[in-house]
């Protein structure tokens, strides 16, 4: 079930502007995922020392990070090509099947409030406010220093972990995005380590922040991500005008023009993109397929229905 569950992830994870954390929300596995792991710490080590592996194998939970990553690791690899396929060829469809089962979340996490009051409701706007402004802020220059590249894959996995908030367009913001994809590309062995460094002292720190909130402020904190999510509905919104577009690989075989500046625009307004080296230079009227957008929208929420059904049935053994 664990596996499974992974693959959900792993498909939210895609896509830019979709955080794998809102599906670990709602199958039910968020805090279990937090808690696992606050527990890869010097307790691990000293579980191991003492008891052997097996004992601090248990400790950390490592079959259900094993199960979580092979389903994780499945979905990149069998969908990421289908997926970046729609992105390209079919992005107002696929945009509207993720908003749909994005805004079908807010209810769903905000159920897991025990009792709404005054504070939590606060919360909730806040969460909404801080998660609509970063979907609006202007994209950083790209900036190559190991120390930012550390600093950015710290902040990337924070809001990877995060309910609404996707790690590849806080990347984007932060004008990484670029300087890690073409690290990738050129098998750039240092600016990868080092990133890596960054996103794995950020996912041991930040978990740990969060295992505090869960357990101190529950209610507080479960409004709040449910803001997150309500607020990301601006960066999923399916129609968009594009003003300003970055080139990977140009002049490749494997060139890509991604959407860096987008506004939210009604589907009357909606238009795509004239592209001319590198820059957008004029915009042409675009069929917004509405109807069918709004059905995908309807078949995202209800997925959404059963997948926090199959995420509230009981566990099983991940093995």
């Amino acid at each position: 079930m664990i596996t499974l569950k992974g693959l959900a992830m792993g498909a939210a994870d895609v896509v830019p502007g979709v955080s794998g954390g809102t599906i670990a929300f709602i199958t039910g596995i968020y805090e279990e995922l937090i808690e696992s792991i606050n527990r890869v710490n010097l307790e691990a080590l000293r579980t191991l020392k003492k008891d052997g592996l097996k004992a601090a194998w248990d400790y950390i939970n490592g079959w259900f990070f094993v199960s979580l990553f092979v389903g994780i690791g499945i979905s990149i690899a069998s969908l990421a090509k289908g997926i970046s396929w729609l992105l390209v060829n079919e992005p107002v469809l696929l945009w509207s099947f993720f908003f749909g089962l994005v805004f079908a979340s807010i209810f769903f996490v905000g159920k897991q409030v025990k009792k709404w009051g005054l504070p939590p409701v606060v919360s909730f706007i806040l969460g909404a406010v801080i998660a609509y402004w970063i979907t609006i802020l202007p994209a950083s220059g790209a900036n190559s220093a190991l120390w930012y590249i550390l600093l950015s894959g710290s902040i990337a996995i924070c809001a990877m972990i995060l309910p609404g908030i996707s790690g590849s367009f806080i990347l984007v913001l932060l004008g990484s995005y670029a300087v890690v994809l073409e690290a990738i590309h050129e098998r750039n062995l240092v600016i990868i380590a080092v990133f890596g460094v960054g996103a794995v002292v950020g996912l041991l720190s930040f978990a740990r922040v969060l295992k505090v909130m869960f357990a101190k402020y529950h209610d507080l904190t479960i409004a709040l991500l449910s803001g997150f999510l309500l607020g990301s509905l601006n960066k999923i919104w399916p129609w968009k005008r594009v003003d300003e577009v970055m080139v990977k690989h140009a002049g490749e075989v494997d060139e890509e023009i991604v959407n860096v500046v987008e506004r939210t625009v009604l589907p009357s307004d909606f238009t795509t993109p004239e592209v001319l080296n590198g820059e957008v230079v004029g915009q042409v009227t675009a069929d917004p397929q509405l109807w069918m957008a709004i059905g995908l929208a309807v078949g995202g929420a209800i997925l959404i229905f059963a997948l926090e059904k199959f995420g509230s049935s009981s566990e099983v053994n991940p093995e």
